[in-house]
Protein backbone atom coordinates (compact mmCIF):
# COMPACT_ATOMS: atom_id res chain seq x y z
CA UNK A 1 0.00 0.00 0.00
CA UNK A 2 1.61 3.13 -0.98
CA UNK A 3 1.26 6.72 1.17
CA UNK A 4 1.53 10.10 0.50
CA UNK A 5 1.80 12.75 2.35
CA UNK A 6 4.08 14.78 4.94
CA UNK A 7 2.99 13.43 7.87
CA UNK A 8 2.69 9.66 6.88
CA UNK A 9 4.72 6.94 6.32
CA UNK A 10 6.86 7.14 3.48
CA UNK A 11 5.60 5.75 -0.38
CA UNK A 12 6.26 1.85 -0.78
CA UNK A 13 6.85 0.45 -4.18
CA UNK A 14 6.17 -3.14 -5.29
CA UNK A 15 9.34 -5.13 -6.48
CA UNK A 16 9.86 -4.87 -10.41
CA UNK A 17 8.41 -1.82 -10.74
CA UNK A 18 9.92 0.73 -13.57
CA UNK A 19 9.82 4.61 -13.79
CA UNK A 20 8.65 6.75 -16.33
CA UNK A 21 9.91 10.14 -17.04
CA UNK A 22 7.68 12.59 -15.15
CA UNK A 23 8.32 15.44 -17.91
CA UNK A 24 6.27 13.16 -20.31
CA UNK A 25 3.10 12.96 -18.25
CA UNK A 26 0.85 15.61 -17.17
CA UNK A 27 -0.64 14.21 -14.43
CA UNK A 28 0.83 12.95 -10.85
CA UNK A 29 0.25 9.36 -11.54
CA UNK A 30 2.80 6.97 -12.81
CA UNK A 31 3.41 3.67 -13.64
CA UNK A 32 3.44 0.84 -11.18
CA UNK A 33 2.54 -3.02 -11.13
CA UNK A 34 -0.57 -3.72 -9.83
CA UNK A 35 -2.26 -4.47 -7.49
CA UNK A 36 -0.58 -1.44 -5.92
CA UNK A 37 -2.73 1.57 -5.27
CA UNK A 38 -2.73 5.10 -3.22
CA UNK A 39 -4.65 5.53 -0.28
CA UNK A 40 -4.64 9.25 0.79
CA UNK A 41 -4.26 9.76 5.09
CA UNK A 42 -7.68 10.60 5.26
CA UNK A 43 -9.08 7.23 3.50
CA UNK A 44 -9.78 8.50 0.57
CA UNK A 45 -9.05 6.12 -1.83
CA UNK A 46 -6.96 7.69 -5.53
CA UNK A 47 -7.69 5.07 -8.21
CA UNK A 48 -4.54 4.43 -9.92
CA UNK A 49 -4.42 1.91 -13.45
CA UNK A 50 -2.79 -1.07 -13.21
CA UNK A 51 1.22 -0.07 -13.99
CA UNK A 52 0.99 3.57 -12.32
CA UNK A 53 2.91 4.93 -8.81
CA UNK A 54 1.90 7.54 -7.20
CA UNK A 55 4.67 10.93 -7.26
CA UNK A 56 5.06 11.77 -3.23
CA UNK A 57 5.69 15.87 -4.07
CA UNK A 58 3.37 15.94 -7.25
CA UNK A 59 0.81 14.88 -4.80
CA UNK A 60 1.15 17.48 -2.27
CA UNK A 61 1.50 20.22 -4.84
CA UNK A 62 -1.47 19.16 -6.60
CA UNK A 63 -3.03 19.26 -2.93
CA UNK A 64 -2.12 22.54 -2.60
CA UNK A 65 -2.56 24.23 -5.90
CA UNK A 66 -6.51 23.01 -5.57
CA UNK A 67 -6.78 24.35 -2.28
CA UNK A 68 -5.26 27.46 -3.50
CA UNK A 69 -7.92 27.18 -6.55
CA UNK A 70 -11.10 27.02 -3.95
CA UNK A 71 -10.04 30.00 -1.94
CA UNK A 72 -9.64 31.72 -5.23
CA UNK A 73 -12.79 30.77 -5.90
CA UNK A 74 -14.31 31.58 -2.95
CA UNK A 75 -13.24 35.41 -3.42
CA UNK A 76 -14.38 35.82 -6.69
CA UNK A 77 -17.82 34.67 -5.83
CA UNK A 78 -18.11 37.48 -3.25
CA UNK A 79 -17.89 35.17 -0.49
CA UNK A 80 -15.00 37.28 0.96
CA UNK A 81 -15.83 41.26 2.06
CA UNK A 82 -13.61 43.74 0.56
CA UNK A 83 -11.46 45.70 3.26
CA UNK A 84 -13.88 48.91 3.31
CA UNK A 85 -16.69 46.41 3.37
CA UNK A 86 -15.03 44.97 6.84
CA UNK A 87 -14.36 48.32 7.96
CA UNK A 88 -17.53 49.25 7.39
CA UNK A 89 -19.51 46.50 9.66
CA UNK A 90 -16.86 46.87 12.32
CA UNK A 91 -18.12 50.58 12.04
CA UNK A 92 -21.53 49.90 12.46
CA UNK A 93 -21.23 47.29 15.59
CA UNK A 94 -19.01 49.82 17.18
CA UNK A 95 -21.87 52.33 16.54
CA UNK A 96 -24.74 49.93 17.94
CA UNK A 97 -22.72 49.51 21.13
CA UNK A 98 -22.63 53.18 22.16
CA UNK A 99 -26.18 53.01 21.22
CA UNK A 100 -26.83 50.36 23.38
CA UNK A 101 -24.73 51.66 26.17
CA UNK A 102 -26.69 54.86 25.76
CA UNK A 103 -29.93 53.43 25.83
CA UNK A 104 -29.02 51.02 29.38
CA UNK A 105 -28.16 54.45 31.05
CA UNK A 106 -30.69 56.43 30.09
CA UNK A 107 -33.29 53.35 31.03
CA UNK A 108 -31.74 53.37 34.46
CA UNK A 109 -31.97 56.93 34.93
CA UNK A 110 -35.53 56.45 34.30
CA UNK A 111 -35.64 53.99 37.11
CA UNK A 112 -34.26 57.02 39.48
CA UNK A 113 -31.11 54.87 40.23
CA UNK A 114 -28.04 56.62 41.66
CA UNK A 115 -25.91 58.57 39.27
CA UNK A 116 -23.07 56.35 40.63
CA UNK A 117 -24.67 53.13 39.67
CA UNK A 118 -25.85 54.65 36.38
CA UNK A 119 -22.53 55.65 35.65
CA UNK A 120 -21.20 52.02 36.22
CA UNK A 121 -24.42 50.15 34.66
CA UNK A 122 -23.89 48.84 31.33
CA UNK A 123 -25.27 46.48 28.26
CA UNK A 124 -23.31 45.32 25.27
CA UNK A 125 -23.90 43.88 21.97
CA UNK A 126 -22.36 40.31 20.98
CA UNK A 127 -22.54 39.08 16.93
CA UNK A 128 -22.81 35.57 16.14
CA UNK A 129 -24.01 33.76 13.08
CA UNK A 130 -22.35 33.95 9.95
CA UNK A 131 -20.57 37.43 10.70
CA UNK A 132 -19.95 35.80 14.60
CA UNK A 133 -18.08 33.01 13.09
CA UNK A 134 -15.95 34.85 10.77
CA UNK A 135 -17.81 33.58 7.38
CA UNK A 136 -19.75 36.59 6.02
CA UNK A 137 -19.38 37.41 2.41
CA UNK A 138 -19.92 40.77 0.97
CA UNK A 139 -23.46 40.83 1.23
CA UNK A 140 -23.98 39.37 4.13
CA UNK A 141 -26.30 40.69 7.33
CA UNK A 142 -24.84 40.84 11.05
CA UNK A 143 -26.54 39.01 13.41
CA UNK A 144 -26.16 40.36 16.84
CA UNK A 145 -27.53 39.92 20.42
CA UNK A 146 -28.50 43.07 22.76
CA UNK A 147 -27.47 41.45 26.06
CA UNK A 148 -29.02 44.01 28.76
CA UNK A 149 -28.85 44.08 32.65
CA UNK A 150 -32.12 42.68 34.92
CA UNK A 151 -33.75 45.99 35.12
CA UNK A 152 -34.40 46.61 31.36
CA UNK A 153 -36.85 45.02 29.79
CA UNK A 154 -38.08 43.91 26.83
CA UNK A 155 -40.31 47.00 26.36
CA UNK A 156 -37.56 49.14 26.65
CA UNK A 157 -35.98 47.09 24.45
CA UNK A 158 -38.93 47.83 21.78
CA UNK A 159 -40.23 51.16 22.56
CA UNK A 160 -37.01 53.02 23.95
CA UNK A 161 -34.39 51.35 21.76
CA UNK A 162 -36.78 51.39 18.71
CA UNK A 163 -37.29 55.22 19.27
CA UNK A 164 -33.12 55.37 19.86
CA UNK A 165 -32.39 53.66 16.74
CA UNK A 166 -35.63 55.60 14.55
CA UNK A 167 -33.99 58.93 15.57
CA UNK A 168 -30.95 58.43 13.80
CA UNK A 169 -30.03 58.85 9.85
CA UNK A 170 -28.25 55.49 9.03
CA UNK A 171 -30.98 53.80 10.49
CA UNK A 172 -33.99 52.71 8.34
CA UNK A 173 -36.65 50.28 7.54
CA UNK A 174 -36.85 49.36 11.34
CA UNK A 175 -39.78 46.49 11.67
CA UNK A 176 -40.28 45.00 15.29
CA UNK A 177 -40.22 40.89 15.33
CA UNK A 178 -42.02 40.41 18.32
CA UNK A 179 -44.14 36.98 18.04
CA UNK A 180 -40.58 34.94 16.53
CA UNK A 181 -39.42 32.50 18.97
CA UNK A 182 -36.73 35.09 19.41
CA UNK A 183 -38.31 37.97 19.13
CA UNK A 184 -35.96 40.60 17.41
CA UNK A 185 -35.95 44.05 15.81
CA UNK A 186 -34.83 44.14 11.78
CA UNK A 187 -33.60 47.39 10.22
CA UNK A 188 -30.80 48.33 8.19
CA UNK A 189 -27.93 50.70 9.57
CA UNK A 190 -26.05 52.03 6.51
CA UNK A 191 -27.11 50.02 4.37
CA UNK A 192 -26.40 46.90 5.93
CA UNK A 193 -29.61 44.58 7.44
CA UNK A 194 -29.24 44.02 10.99
CA UNK A 195 -31.19 41.26 12.83
CA UNK A 196 -30.84 42.37 16.60
CA UNK A 197 -32.30 40.00 19.48
CA UNK A 198 -32.29 40.26 22.54
CA UNK A 199 -31.64 38.94 26.22
CA UNK A 200 -31.77 39.94 29.76
CA UNK A 201 -29.22 38.59 32.23
CA UNK A 202 -29.68 38.63 35.93
CA UNK A 203 -27.49 41.49 36.52
CA UNK A 204 -27.00 44.86 37.53
CA UNK A 205 -24.48 45.55 34.77
CA UNK A 206 -23.36 43.50 31.72
CA UNK A 207 -19.71 43.59 30.59
CA UNK A 208 -18.95 44.84 27.41
CA UNK A 209 -16.88 41.24 27.37
CA UNK A 210 -18.95 39.17 29.11
CA UNK A 211 -18.08 35.24 28.88
CA UNK A 212 -21.79 34.34 28.12
CA UNK A 213 -20.26 30.72 28.47
CA UNK A 214 -19.97 30.97 32.11
CA UNK A 215 -22.97 29.78 34.13
CA UNK A 216 -22.69 32.48 36.07
CA UNK A 217 -24.08 34.52 33.79
CA UNK A 218 -26.65 32.58 32.90
CA UNK A 219 -28.33 31.52 36.35
CA UNK A 220 -32.14 32.13 36.56
CA UNK A 221 -32.67 34.02 33.31
CA UNK A 222 -36.22 33.14 31.17
CA UNK A 223 -36.82 31.16 28.43
CA UNK A 224 -36.92 33.86 25.86
CA UNK A 225 -33.28 34.95 26.60
CA UNK A 226 -31.75 31.67 26.96
CA UNK A 227 -33.14 31.17 23.39
CA UNK A 228 -31.82 34.53 21.99
CA UNK A 229 -28.12 33.11 23.68
CA UNK A 230 -28.08 29.76 22.01
CA UNK A 231 -26.88 30.72 19.24
CA UNK A 232 -24.24 33.25 20.66
CA UNK A 233 -22.93 30.66 23.11
CA UNK A 234 -22.86 27.98 19.93
CA UNK A 235 -20.68 30.20 18.02
CA UNK A 236 -18.38 30.96 20.23
CA UNK A 237 -18.12 27.24 21.52
CA UNK A 238 -17.99 26.46 17.99
CA UNK A 239 -14.96 29.09 17.58
CA UNK A 240 -13.20 26.81 20.57
CA UNK A 241 -13.84 23.58 19.52
CA UNK A 242 -12.11 23.91 15.51
CA UNK A 243 -8.66 23.12 15.57
CA UNK A 244 -6.95 24.95 12.25
CA UNK A 245 -9.39 28.38 12.39
CA UNK A 246 -8.46 29.51 8.84
CA UNK A 247 -9.21 25.76 7.17
CA UNK A 248 -12.35 25.83 9.32
CA UNK A 249 -13.70 29.27 8.15
CA UNK A 250 -12.77 28.51 4.34
CA UNK A 251 -14.35 24.96 4.04
CA UNK A 252 -17.53 26.61 5.93
CA UNK A 253 -17.76 28.75 3.05
CA UNK A 254 -17.58 26.58 0.38
CA UNK A 255 -20.47 24.23 2.13
CA UNK A 256 -22.44 27.39 2.13
CA UNK A 257 -22.26 28.25 -0.97
CA UNK A 258 -22.85 24.59 -2.14
CA UNK A 259 -25.92 24.38 0.15
CA UNK A 260 -27.31 27.19 -1.35
CA UNK A 261 -26.45 26.69 -5.24
CA UNK A 262 -27.54 23.10 -5.08
CA UNK A 263 -30.88 24.44 -3.35
CA UNK A 264 -30.86 22.89 0.40
CA UNK A 265 -30.21 25.76 2.65
CA UNK A 266 -32.50 27.40 4.56
CA UNK A 267 -34.37 26.20 7.64
CA UNK A 268 -37.89 27.55 6.81
CA UNK A 269 -37.54 25.66 4.02
CA UNK A 270 -37.26 22.27 5.65
CA UNK A 271 -33.47 22.58 5.02
CA UNK A 272 -29.86 22.99 6.80
CA UNK A 273 -29.22 26.24 8.12
CA UNK A 274 -26.12 28.04 9.13
CA UNK A 275 -25.50 26.80 12.65
CA UNK A 276 -25.97 23.23 11.11
CA UNK A 277 -23.64 23.61 8.54
CA UNK A 278 -21.04 24.75 10.86
CA UNK A 279 -21.30 22.48 13.44
CA UNK A 280 -21.43 19.77 10.41
CA UNK A 281 -18.30 21.64 9.30
CA UNK A 282 -16.48 21.38 12.36
CA UNK A 283 -17.14 17.79 13.05
CA UNK A 284 -14.96 16.97 9.62
CA UNK A 285 -12.48 19.42 11.36
CA UNK A 286 -12.52 17.47 14.59
CA UNK A 287 -12.05 14.20 12.29
CA UNK A 288 -9.43 15.65 10.28
CA UNK A 289 -7.43 18.20 11.60
CA UNK A 290 -4.00 18.06 10.04
CA UNK A 291 -5.30 18.18 6.52
CA UNK A 292 -5.80 21.01 3.42
CA UNK A 293 -8.98 22.48 2.34
CA UNK A 294 -9.39 20.35 -0.87
CA UNK A 295 -9.50 17.48 1.57
CA UNK A 296 -11.94 18.74 4.07
CA UNK A 297 -14.34 19.47 1.50
CA UNK A 298 -13.73 15.79 0.42
CA UNK A 299 -14.16 14.56 3.73
CA UNK A 300 -17.47 16.36 4.46
CA UNK A 301 -19.54 14.92 1.74
CA UNK A 302 -17.41 11.45 2.41
CA UNK A 303 -19.08 11.71 5.93
CA UNK A 304 -22.43 12.62 5.64
CA UNK A 305 -23.41 10.83 2.39
CA UNK A 306 -22.92 7.61 4.44
CA UNK A 307 -23.95 8.93 8.13
CA UNK A 308 -26.43 6.79 9.78
CA UNK A 309 -29.09 8.92 10.25
CA UNK A 310 -30.95 9.72 12.77
CA UNK A 311 -27.57 8.56 14.79
CA UNK A 312 -26.94 12.74 16.33
CA UNK A 313 -24.06 14.24 15.18
CA UNK A 314 -22.06 15.52 18.00
CA UNK A 315 -18.69 17.59 18.52
CA UNK A 316 -16.12 16.29 20.23
CA UNK A 317 -16.33 18.85 23.16
CA UNK A 318 -15.47 17.13 26.58
CA UNK A 319 -18.57 17.12 28.27
CA UNK A 320 -20.59 13.82 29.30
CA UNK A 321 -22.44 12.84 26.46
CA UNK A 322 -26.39 13.15 27.89
CA UNK A 323 -29.01 10.72 27.01
CA UNK A 324 -30.80 11.56 23.50
CA UNK A 325 -34.28 13.15 24.31
CA UNK A 326 -37.10 10.98 22.73
CA UNK A 327 -38.15 14.12 20.84
CA UNK A 328 -34.83 13.91 19.40
CA UNK A 329 -34.93 10.60 18.03
CA UNK A 330 -37.93 11.74 15.76
CA UNK A 331 -35.85 14.09 14.23
CA UNK A 332 -34.99 12.99 10.96
CA UNK A 333 -31.07 14.56 11.50
CA UNK A 334 -30.22 15.56 14.61
CA UNK A 335 -27.37 18.21 14.94
CA UNK A 336 -26.31 18.55 18.58
CA UNK A 337 -25.26 22.17 19.95
CA UNK A 338 -22.13 22.77 20.90
CA UNK A 339 -22.86 24.93 24.05
CA UNK A 340 -25.31 22.04 25.60
CA UNK A 341 -25.25 18.65 26.40
CA UNK A 342 -29.51 18.73 25.91
CA UNK A 343 -29.92 21.14 22.75
CA UNK A 344 -30.07 20.20 19.55
CA UNK A 345 -30.50 22.62 16.55
CA UNK A 346 -34.04 23.83 15.71
CA UNK A 347 -34.90 21.44 12.15
CA UNK A 348 -37.77 21.65 9.80
CA UNK A 349 -36.73 18.81 8.13
CA UNK A 350 -39.15 16.89 6.63
CA UNK A 351 -39.47 13.77 4.64
CA UNK A 352 -38.98 15.12 1.40
CA UNK A 353 -36.02 17.71 2.17
CA UNK A 354 -34.83 14.80 3.76
CA UNK A 355 -34.13 12.78 0.89
CA UNK A 356 -33.26 15.70 -1.34
CA UNK A 357 -30.27 16.58 0.85
CA UNK A 358 -29.43 12.67 1.29
CA UNK A 359 -28.83 13.01 -2.45
CA UNK A 360 -27.36 15.75 -3.07
CA UNK A 361 -24.81 15.01 -0.15
CA UNK A 362 -24.42 11.84 -2.08
CA UNK A 363 -23.50 13.51 -5.58
CA UNK A 364 -21.24 16.12 -3.68
CA UNK A 365 -19.61 12.33 -2.49
CA UNK A 366 -19.64 11.08 -6.21
CA UNK A 367 -17.93 14.79 -7.54
CA UNK A 368 -15.31 14.24 -4.67
CA UNK A 369 -14.47 10.90 -3.96
CA UNK A 370 -11.31 10.88 -6.25
CA UNK A 371 -9.47 14.31 -6.11
CA UNK A 372 -6.48 12.77 -8.18
CA UNK A 373 -7.91 12.77 -11.40
CA UNK A 374 -6.06 15.20 -13.24
CA UNK A 375 -9.62 16.88 -15.01
CA UNK A 376 -10.78 17.16 -11.27
CA UNK A 377 -13.03 20.55 -11.23
CA UNK A 378 -14.30 22.02 -8.21
CA UNK A 379 -16.74 23.83 -10.57
CA UNK A 380 -19.28 20.98 -10.75
CA UNK A 381 -19.48 20.67 -6.87
CA UNK A 382 -21.15 24.37 -7.10
CA UNK A 383 -22.78 24.02 -10.09
CA UNK A 384 -26.73 25.22 -9.18
CA UNK A 385 -29.65 22.74 -8.56
CA UNK A 386 -31.34 22.39 -12.77
CA UNK A 387 -34.77 22.90 -11.26
CA UNK A 388 -36.49 23.22 -14.95
CA UNK A 389 -34.51 19.69 -15.96
CA UNK A 390 -35.59 17.87 -12.76
CA UNK A 391 -39.14 18.53 -12.63
CA UNK A 392 -42.32 18.91 -15.13
CA UNK A 393 -44.72 20.11 -12.83
CA UNK A 394 -44.53 23.22 -9.95
CA UNK A 395 -46.33 24.32 -7.55
CA UNK A 396 -46.45 27.99 -7.91
CA UNK A 397 -46.92 29.92 -4.56
CA UNK A 398 -47.69 33.81 -4.96
CA UNK A 399 -47.79 36.38 -2.48
CA UNK A 400 -48.94 39.88 -2.65
CA UNK A 401 -49.98 43.17 -0.81
CA UNK A 402 -50.40 46.73 -1.67
CA UNK A 403 -46.94 47.87 -0.59
CA UNK A 404 -43.57 47.04 0.05
CA UNK A 405 -43.25 47.00 3.34
CA UNK A 406 -46.82 45.14 3.97
CA UNK A 407 -45.03 42.42 1.31
CA UNK A 408 -42.22 41.52 3.42
CA UNK A 409 -43.92 41.45 6.56
CA UNK A 410 -46.71 39.12 4.95
CA UNK A 411 -43.99 37.07 2.85
CA UNK A 412 -41.77 36.63 5.97
CA UNK A 413 -44.86 35.02 8.05
CA UNK A 414 -46.00 32.61 5.36
CA UNK A 415 -42.39 31.62 4.85
CA UNK A 416 -42.74 30.49 8.83
CA UNK A 417 -45.46 27.96 7.88
CA UNK A 418 -43.92 26.88 5.31
CA UNK A 419 -43.35 23.89 7.00
CA UNK A 420 -47.20 23.09 7.25
CA UNK A 421 -47.58 23.25 3.53
CA UNK A 422 -44.44 21.40 2.73
CA UNK A 423 -46.07 18.51 5.24
CA UNK A 424 -49.53 18.49 3.63
CA UNK A 425 -48.53 18.43 0.03
CA UNK A 426 -46.08 15.11 1.11
CA UNK A 427 -49.58 13.86 2.29
CA UNK A 428 -51.67 14.25 -0.78
CA UNK A 429 -48.89 13.63 -3.48
CA UNK A 430 -45.51 12.43 -2.46
CA UNK A 431 -42.05 14.15 -1.97
CA UNK A 432 -41.98 18.20 -2.92
CA UNK A 433 -38.51 19.82 -3.55
CA UNK A 434 -39.27 23.65 -2.29
CA UNK A 435 -37.38 25.64 -4.42
CA UNK A 436 -36.21 28.81 -1.52
CA UNK A 437 -35.19 30.86 -4.45
CA UNK A 438 -37.62 34.25 -4.54
CA UNK A 439 -39.01 35.03 -7.49
CA UNK A 440 -41.23 37.67 -9.05
CA UNK A 441 -43.96 38.59 -11.73
CA UNK A 442 -42.85 41.27 -13.31
CA UNK A 443 -46.30 41.74 -14.92
CA UNK A 444 -48.17 42.02 -11.97
CA UNK A 445 -48.84 45.85 -10.79
CA UNK A 446 -48.86 44.45 -7.15
CA UNK A 447 -45.41 44.31 -5.19
CA UNK A 448 -44.80 40.31 -5.09
CA UNK A 449 -42.69 37.13 -4.76
CA UNK A 450 -43.04 34.02 -6.04
CA UNK A 451 -42.33 30.31 -5.23
CA UNK A 452 -41.78 27.21 -7.40
CA UNK A 453 -41.26 24.16 -5.68
CA UNK A 454 -40.58 20.83 -7.65
CA UNK A 455 -43.65 18.05 -7.66
CA UNK A 456 -42.33 14.25 -7.69
CA UNK A 457 -42.37 13.34 -11.72
CA UNK A 458 -44.86 10.62 -12.17
CA UNK A 459 -47.29 11.34 -9.76
CA UNK A 460 -50.84 11.94 -10.46
CA UNK A 461 -52.01 15.97 -11.05
CA UNK A 462 -52.90 17.86 -7.73
CA UNK A 463 -56.68 17.22 -7.65
CA UNK A 464 -56.61 18.10 -4.17
CA UNK A 465 -54.78 21.98 -4.25
CA UNK A 466 -58.21 23.45 -3.42
CA UNK A 467 -58.12 21.50 0.13
CA UNK A 468 -53.79 22.28 0.66
CA UNK A 469 -54.80 25.76 -0.17
CA UNK A 470 -57.59 26.13 2.52
CA UNK A 471 -55.89 24.49 4.85
CA UNK A 472 -52.45 26.10 4.54
CA UNK A 473 -54.42 29.72 4.80
CA UNK A 474 -55.95 28.62 8.16
CA UNK A 475 -52.51 28.03 9.37
CA UNK A 476 -51.11 31.24 8.29
CA UNK A 477 -53.85 33.62 9.53
CA UNK A 478 -53.94 32.38 12.66
CA UNK A 479 -51.53 34.92 14.66
CA UNK A 480 -50.58 37.35 12.38
CA UNK A 481 -50.85 40.78 13.30
CA UNK A 482 -50.24 42.73 10.09
CA UNK A 483 -52.18 43.64 6.88
CA UNK A 484 -53.14 40.30 5.44
CA UNK A 485 -51.58 39.71 1.53
CA UNK A 486 -52.94 38.11 -0.59
CA UNK A 487 -51.95 34.09 -1.89
CA UNK A 488 -52.28 32.25 -4.79
CA UNK A 489 -51.55 28.28 -5.09
CA UNK A 490 -51.29 27.06 -9.01
CA UNK A 491 -49.95 24.11 -11.04
CA UNK A 492 -47.42 25.41 -13.58
CA UNK A 493 -46.05 22.95 -15.87
CA UNK A 494 -41.55 23.30 -16.75
CA UNK A 495 -42.73 24.49 -20.17
CA UNK A 496 -44.72 27.11 -19.18
CA UNK A 497 -42.24 28.74 -16.85
CA UNK A 498 -41.88 32.22 -17.68
CA UNK A 499 -38.62 32.58 -19.59
CA UNK A 500 -37.17 35.89 -18.14
CA UNK A 501 -36.88 33.98 -14.92
CA UNK A 502 -33.39 31.91 -14.34
CA UNK A 503 -34.09 29.03 -13.16
CA UNK A 504 -30.91 27.18 -12.80
CA UNK A 505 -28.90 29.87 -11.80
CA UNK A 506 -28.67 29.38 -8.14
CA UNK A 507 -30.30 30.80 -4.85
CA UNK A 508 -31.16 34.17 -5.33
CA UNK A 509 -31.56 36.53 -2.49
CA UNK A 510 -34.31 36.74 -0.25
CA UNK A 511 -36.07 38.54 2.48
CA UNK A 512 -35.87 37.61 5.70
CA UNK A 513 -38.82 36.85 7.61
CA UNK A 514 -40.54 39.80 9.85
CA UNK A 515 -43.43 39.74 11.74
CA UNK A 516 -44.52 42.97 13.06
CA UNK A 517 -44.86 44.37 16.62
CA UNK A 518 -46.89 47.56 15.96
CA UNK A 519 -46.79 49.95 12.90
CA UNK A 520 -45.11 52.54 14.48
CA UNK A 521 -45.98 55.19 11.72
CA UNK A 522 -49.61 55.45 12.40
CA UNK A 523 -51.88 55.23 15.10
CA UNK A 524 -49.45 55.58 17.95
CA UNK A 525 -50.44 56.13 21.51
CA UNK A 526 -47.58 57.81 23.76
CA UNK A 527 -46.49 55.79 26.75
CA UNK A 528 -44.87 57.14 30.07
CA UNK A 529 -42.57 56.16 32.46
CA UNK A 530 -44.21 54.92 35.30
CA UNK A 531 -40.79 55.63 37.48
CA UNK A 532 -40.67 59.31 36.58
CA UNK A 533 -44.17 61.06 35.68
CA UNK A 534 -44.76 62.89 32.65
CA UNK A 535 -41.88 61.27 31.05
CA UNK A 536 -42.39 60.32 27.43
CA UNK A 537 -40.30 57.12 26.55
CA UNK A 538 -42.05 56.07 23.27
CA UNK A 539 -45.36 55.18 21.74
CA UNK A 540 -47.39 51.61 20.96
CA UNK A 541 -50.03 51.50 18.80
CA UNK A 542 -53.62 51.50 19.78
CA UNK A 543 -54.70 48.04 19.04
CA UNK A 544 -50.93 47.47 21.10
CA UNK A 545 -50.32 44.57 22.99
CA UNK A 546 -51.31 44.98 26.80
CA UNK A 547 -48.38 42.97 27.34
CA UNK A 548 -46.42 45.98 27.00
CA UNK A 549 -48.71 48.78 28.51
CA UNK A 550 -45.28 51.11 29.13
CA UNK A 551 -41.62 50.64 29.07
CA UNK A 552 -41.44 50.47 32.55
CA UNK A 553 -43.11 47.47 33.45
Amino acid sequence: MAYAHHNQRPVFVAPNYHFIDPRRLNSSIFFVPPPVNYINPDFLPVVTPPGYIVNHSLLIRMDEERSLSLLKFIESEGLVPSPEEELKRIHVIGKLKQIVLAWIKKVAWQRRFPKQQIAATCATILTYGSYGLGVHGSESDIDALCVAPCFATIADFFIVLRNMLASMPEVSEIHCVKDAKVPLMRFKFDGILVDLPYAQLKVVSVPENVDILNPFFLRNIDETSWKSLSGVRANKRILQLVPNLENFQSMLRCVKLWAKRRGVYGTLFGFLGGVHLAILAAFVCQMHPNTSLNTLISSFFKTFASWPWPTPVILQDGMVPAAIDATETRSLMPIRLPSSPHEYCHSNITRSTFFKIRSELLRGHSITRDLSRPKFDWSGVFEPFPYAKKYTRFLKICLSASDRDELGDWVGWVKSRFRFLLVKLEEVQGLCDPNPTEYFDADSAEPNVVFYWGLQPGKRRLSYLEEVEDDFLKSINNGYQGPIGRIELSIVEASDLPENMEFDKGNGKGTKACWKLADYNKNRTPVFSQHLPNYFVGYVATNGDPQYPSAGD
